[in-house]
């Protein structure tokens, strides 16, 4: 079993800001900012950062931006290329549609650094999932379709169907989770998925406009969006149950 994982990378600018600006509009993120040693600026992608830096030994653009490549796999790639045209970026291979819904181009970024645009089709992803090879959980749901529509259209998840009947949630890039069918099924009464979000208060508003209705518990201080409010102890959440019972909280991150 391998004894690392990557988790970051750091690319030096003469203007690290506007780098930093840059890959944030094209992936919708936000930028944030790490103040101990020299400082950075650093934007998450679902739990991959990317740092940007100005150092003395680095300057002019990269020259050789096909020796190292940075895939990055998006929600939407027709979007995503949109935004990147909007920047007046330069396509090395313009994003291609290979079919079935697999898209794949590769661009420059400002400096010269070159990124590879992926989006592979659900059949393709699912049989690349398959066989995990690092820890998952799962819970059962007594309808397997009504799931499938809820995670998927509700939730806005990635559902990807499994030969042996089963579903694979996306909940995010990195973190797919096991749904199984089981008719008789009877929820617990215990939260069994929590997600963080940026706005809590937008997530619930827009769940709710969705039919979303949040559960409301003896004990918990609750707005009357159904939010309870950490004050300090735990995040502010809220908590709302799939087709089949199942609890699921948001909260702030």
């Amino acid at each position: 079993m391998a004894t690392a994982t990557i988790g970051s990378m750091l690319l030096s600018s003469d203007d690290p800001h506007a780098l930093a600006r840059w890959y944030a509009t094209v992936f919708e993120a936000r930028i944030g900012t790490v103040s101990d040693g020299p400082g950075y600026d650093i934007i998450e992608l679902d739990g991959f950062y990317i740092m940007f830096d100005k150092r003395d030994d680095v300057s002019g653009p990269n020259t050789g931006g096909a020796r190292a490549i940075l895939n990055v796999e998006v929600d939407d790639p027709l979007a995503t290329a949109a935004r990147i045209d909007a920047l007046g970026a330069e396509w090395v291979s313009a994003l291609e549609d290979k079919g079935g819904g697999t898209y794949f181009g590769t661009v420059k970024d400002p400096d010269g650094n070159w990124l590879q645009i992926v989006r592979l089709a659900d059949e393709f992803e699912a049989e690349m999932s398959a066989n995990p090879t690092s820890p998952y959980s799962g819970f059962a749901v007594r309808d397997l379709d009504a799931a499938d529509a809820f995670y998927r259209e509700v939730l806005g998840m990635r559902v990807l169907r499994f030969p042996v009947g089963v579903l694979g949630i996306r909940i995010n890039r990195g973190t797919t989770v096991l749904v199984y069918p089981k008719p008789d099924h009877e929820p617990a009464t215990h939260t069994i998925l929590n997600l963080p979000v940026d706005d809590l208060e937008r997530a619930v508003d827009d769940l709710a406009g969705r039919g979303v209705e949040f559960l409301r518990y003896d004990g918990f201080d609750q707005d009357e969006r159904g939010i309870a409010r950490g004050g300090g102890r735990g995040p502010d959440i809220a908590w709302f149950t799939d087709p089949s019972g199942n609890v699921i909280a948001v909260h702030a991150k």
